[in-house]
């Protein structure tokens, strides 16, 4: 019998290594990212207190209306262009860069260059 391989598993075990050595600290939070078939996800963190400074995502009742008409990667653009402005609202300029184990390619590309478009730094 074959066994199907679990790519969500294998994905979780990926963001625990990478999240061994990265954290968000109050000077320099953490930019999470998460990504579900229909929806793309990204929170800024600060780490040392576990609390989310600025979160946005497609799921949203006001962002679902402008972006109902673009492809993923252009959503997921849009979603970084809004998380880079709310950060820079909350005078937040660097982030670390949290992929969540994704490989850093397509959405979550696209959501990266996208907040960096809006003036975040990496």
């Amino acid at each position: 019998m074959i066994n199907k391989i679990n790519k969500n598993a294998n994905r979780v075990k990926r963001h625990v290594r990478l999240r061994h050595d990265l954290s968000g600290t109050t000077a320099r939070p953490r930019l999470c990212v998460y990504k579900s078939l229909k929806h793309i996800y990204a929170q800024i963190i600060d780490d040392t207190t576990g609390v989310t400074l600025v979160a946005c995502n497609t799921a949203q009742k006001d962002v679902q209306a402008k972006v109902k008409n673009l492809t993923n990667k252009e959503q997921a653009k849009f979603v970084g262009e809004q998380i880079g402005k709310l950060a820079l609202k909350k005078k937040i300029n660097t982030v670390v860069f949290d992929r969540g184990g994704y490989l850093y390619t397509g959405r979550v590309k696209e959501l990266a260059d996208g907040a960096r478009a809006a003036g975040l730094e990496f």
